[in-house]
């Protein structure tokens, strides 16, 4: 929920104060909306002390040994939690929505944009999906990287590094496709816009594009991440990697470079 307020808030103030009917200047331009996400994984994160993506989720349940039993229950939590953030975003931005669509019965992608993520009109399936999935590797192997024991970081500087990691995926490489990053952050705004009047546009836009992109790609995407890691960097012995091909230790390639063996 607090990702939602935070991000689409960001979203809502940069693109709605743009109409000269809203506002006499702009609050605010991308990296104002990128530093917003950043925020609210941060806040988010804090505050829950857990994981607030499902595809992150997904990816330490595979490679981690996250309970599967808690799972379903988080992935729920997680997902309601965007819907109500992004209702409550609804709610704050209602009247400038009113006059940009032009009037309260009209309501379009242009603004539903603000809350569900889509890809630039040249993109094309395969380059939107290759934008999130590489998105969100990026995310996870910061979190990865942040919550690895070894690199010895205290565990309240991981809700900063994340910030820092969304605010670089966002000002790198989060325009083409909006960064969704997380399946929740993007389902849940999509099914609360559907509710208050979008209707079936948002779900069926880009031959069902919410399935293969923010879904898809993202959860495939932290799962490639995490797999990579694991095999190359961590030595925890509570990875799947570990378990199934044991210990590895470490050696010289004769040319002064560590490989694994």
């Amino acid at each position: 929920m607090i990702l939602c307020i935070f991000g689409l808030g960001a979203n809502c103030q940069v693109v709605l104060t743009n109409n000269a009917l809203v506002a006499s200047l702009p609050a605010g331009n991308w990296t104002s909306l990128s530093f917003g996400w950043g925020v609210g994984v941060a806040l988010g994160v804090w505050i829950s002390g857990g994981h607030i993506n499902p595809a992150v989720t997904l990816a330490l349940a595979v490679w981690r040994g996250f309970p599967w039993k808690k799972v379903p229950f988080y992935i729920l939590a997680q997902l309601l939690g965007a819907l109500v953030g992004a209702a409550i975003i609804y709610g704050n931005y209602i009247h400038a929505i009113d006059i940009v669509e032009g009037g309260r019965g009209i309501r379009t992608m242009e603004t539903a944009s603000l809350f569900v993520t889509t890809p630039a009109a040249y993109m094309t399936s395969v380059s939107a999906f290759f934008s999130e999935f590489l998105g969100t590797a990026m995310l996870v192997f910061g979190i990865l990287v942040f919550t690895d024991k070894k690199n010895g970081l205290p565990s309240h500087f991981v809700p900063l590094g994340i910030f820092f990691v969304i605010c670089g995926i966002a000002i790198c490489l989060g325009f083409e496709t909006g960064f969704a990053l997380n399946p929740a952050r993007d389902l849940g705004p999509r099914m609360l816009t559907a509710m208050v009047g979008y209707g079936k546009q948002v779900f069926t836009m880009r031959h069902q594009y919410w399935v293969w992109c923010p879904i898809m790609a993202t959860i495939l995407g932290a799962q490639v991440a995490t797999l990579i890691y694991d095999l190359f960097i961590y030595p925890g012995t509570d990875s799947l990697v570990f378990k199934t091909l044991g210990p590895r230790r470490r050696a010289h390639d004769g040319s002064g470079q560590n490989t694994i063996v």
